[in-house]
């Protein structure tokens, strides 16, 4: 799902960024795809195995996501999992071309987190080797992923700050069995921001069993972004 993303005079475009060691045929992108299909909404699947899976770099995503946004009038609506929920804030408080998010288990602390579930050790290995091995979702079989996505998450956390500033009308689902991304950064972010509605289920990070209460929950939502797009909305509330 490489080519440009389509747009018109009805709608912003709709762009969705799959999580770490996913790609563009993620089983929550291809279903989501299809649920929008069928309302005549393209939903553009972004390949953020950038420049490699091996060499991942952040900034390279971000480059990415600000190419499929289009021309310095368009608007997009952005759906994002796990790390590309994570990718899709930092867009959006970056990109007045993000006119709504939907965050699916976002990856908020992404090296906190990360190094958490690694544990000290294997958090020094990597370092030390430059290389951690872990399972490549899209092609089924082990892979290696370069410490420099580590150095540059950290980089960007110096100088935008941990959490992304995001201003636009924003939908997080989140499982409260997530074992990867923990719940209780998406509540912490959550909180206190009028402009974000946080939904909790009873489901793991790979929200597998919550994709109809996820099409639910985000047609409702993007409501306003299903026909002619309002006036970007901007929130200074906090």
């Amino acid at each position: 799902m490489n080519a440009p993303p389509s747009t018109s005079a009805s709608g912003p475009r709709w762009l969705y960024l799959h999580g770490f060691a996913s790609g563009p045929a993620s089983a929550k992108g291809v279903w989501l795809d299809a649920h929008w299909a069928k309302q005549g909404i393209t939903l553009t699947r972004l390949n953020l195995r950038v420049p490699s899976l091996e060499h991942l770099g952040l900034h390279a995503m971000l480059d990415t996501v600000r190419d499929a946004l289009g021309a310095p009038n368009d608007r997009a609506v952005v759906i994002g999992s796990s790390l590309g929920g994570l990718v899709a804030a930092r867009t959006a408080e970056a990109d007045a071309r993000v006119s709504a998010l939907v965050l699916l288990a976002p990856a908020f602390h992404f090296v906190e987190q990360l190094q958490r579930r690694m544990g000290p050790n294997a958090w020094a290995e990597w370092k030390r080797t430059g290389f951690l091995e872990t399972d490549d979702h899209a092609e089924k079989r082990r892979a290696r992923v370069h410490h420099g996505i580590v150095e540059e998450a950290q980089a960007l956390d110096a100088k935008r700050g941990p959490w992304p500033d995001v201003r636009v009308p924003t939908l997080i689902i989140h499982g409260r069995q997530d074992d990867t991304c923990d719940v209780r950064y998406s509540r912490e972010w959550a909180r206190d921001k009028r402009h974000v509605r946080l939904v909790e289920v009873d489901d793991g990070h790979e929200l597998t069993a919550s994709l109809e209460l996820i099409a639910r929950e985000a047609d409702a939502f993007l409501t306003p972004w299903r026909g002619v797009e309002p006036a970007r909305q901007v929130f200074t509330g906090r």
